[in-house]
């Protein structure tokens, strides 16, 4: 039977290939695991004509204008391929190069537009709702905002907002049926989806039709595996007379329905994480600088797009054509032990300095292990407060991100090996096309 637990919802990703324009929905490549409570929803788009001379003092229609998608993606216990997800499509610009039997993504912010209707580069998702309820595909899914969260005995946390252009696919459909009042049968275009009686039966899921002037749901006790279908019902009227009945069910599902394998990797901790305060990037390695390590109590990333979705001419009446990014802004909040005054100083002074953070899991191979690693050339405080924490003097420093003149803003890596994506080795895809591990760079398309 249909089940409506959060725990069996499911989501889906085009993790590995980014949609070549906007509106053009790529193959999932991977499941991935995220919090039983995050969704994709449509925010839509609706006018009455309160505002029309309609001969009433209120409203009487609706008009609809499409829908965009809003969603939010967490990862509570981050995994190197969910960081590479929210990272790769939140700053946009991916090199990636072979590391022993895995991979390394160095990921930046993209400069500039990807192209003439997008900032950032966008993949398609799909969510599973319970079980067997129903299942969407959201075409261009853009990541608006993303965090990185590093607490002291604690998972690496990470979070996104997601904005997509509101071209949805579903699988469940409404048919109308015309047949008597009376009628204990319907048949209708086509098959219905499921191998067993049951998940035939679980597949429709309501029956409706207008029997003397209200509206009225029968009860349905078997589909037939026969194309079209037949459904068993009981009759909802006593006559004979043509009615129109609505019935919501899932045809055979598309192939995007087919969700593939649930990527696993080592989840990271904190204890796993150094910070490394002060020093400069030399644009292959981070020197100098002061090791945070006991003293660390917390790191927050957060990186803002501030996209924008529009409705254009030649792109479709129900959904956005455009995502354009607006001033991208990037903060950290860095709480620590005052054990010295060297953040203080870099406030009191105004001064900048660069962070290096790197976080090392367990080995995917002899010397390689799953990781992420953060560095930022160039660093201002915003402001030092000090505080009392757990009884000891700490300070939260609100940290901007600053545009380094050679290195940029921000440097983020992920390494990791994507085991369960082909036997005979991992893949990327570029645009659908696989590259194999004898391929060193890949450009931004990767992702």
């Amino acid at each position: 039977m249909r089940d409506s637990r959060a725990g069996l919802n499911a989501v889906a990703v085009s993790l590995l290939t980014r949609e070549s324009a906007i509106n053009e929905p790529q193959t999932m490549s991977a499941a991935v695991l995220t919090d039983a409570g995050d969704y994709f929803d449509l925010d839509a788009r609706r006018e009455g004509n309160v505002d029309e001379a309609n001969g009433r003092e209120e409203a009487d229609l609706v008009y609809d204008l499409g829908a965009t998608v809003s969603g939010t993606l967490n990862f509570n216990r981050l995994q190197p391929h969910q960081a590479a997800l929210i990272l790769a499509y939140g700053l946009g610009a991916v090199q990636t190069s072979v590391a022993g039997a895995g991979y390394r993504h160095t990921i930046t912010p993209l400069a500039g537009d990807l192209d003439p209707v997008r900032s950032n580069p966008s993949f398609t998702a799909a969510q599973r709702l319970g079980r067997t309820i129903a299942k969407r595909r959201f075409a261009s899914c853009f990541v608006d905002s993303f965090s990185l969260t590093f607490a002291a005995d604690d998972w690496v946390k990470a979070s996104a907002e997601i904005k997509g252009s509101g071209l949805v696919a579903n699988t469940v459909i409404e048919e109308a049926v015309v047949a008597p009042e009376d009628t204990s049968s319907l048949t209708l275009s086509g098959p219905v989806q499921g191998a067993t009686d049951q998940e035939r039966l679980d597949s429709v899921q309501v029956v409706r039709a207008v029997i003397d002037g209200s509206m009225q749901m029968a009860a349905v006790h078997a589909v037939s595996a026969d194309d079209p279908a037949v459904l068993t019902i009981d009759p909802l009227g006593a006559v004979g007379t043509d009615t129109t009945f609505k019935v919501l069910y899932s045809p055979p599902e598309p192939e995007w329905a087919s969700f593939p394998e649930r990527l696993t990797e080592t989840p990271l901790r904190v204890s796993e994480a150094c910070l490394y305060l002060g020093g400069s990037w030399t644009g292959s390695e981070f020197v100098g600088g002061e090791p945070v390590a006991g003293a660390l109590r917390s790191f927050e990333w957060t990186c803002a797009n501030n996209l924008s979705l529009g409705f254009t001419a030649c792109a479709g009446d129900d959904h956005a054509g455009l995502c354009l990014r607006g001033a991208r802004v990037q903060t950290i909040k860095l709480t620590r032990e005052l054990r010295n005054w060297m953040l203080q100083h870099y406030q009191d002074a105004n001064e900048t300095f660069g962070l290096h953070l790197v976080c090392e899991g367990a080995l995917f191979d002899d010397s390689h292990r799953y990781a992420v690693e953060l560095v930022f050339p160039r660093l201002g405080v915003l402001s030092a407060p000090l505080t009392s924490d757990g009884g000891v003097v700490a300070e939260a420093g609100d940290l901007q991100v600053l545009h380094d003149p050679v290195h940029g803003t921000v440097i983020a890596a992920v390494q990791h090996q994507l085991i369960t994506l082909a036997a005979a080795g991992p893949a990327l895809l570029v645009d659908g096309e696989a590259l194999t591990v004898d391929s060193f760079i890949v450009d931004v398309k990767s992702f």
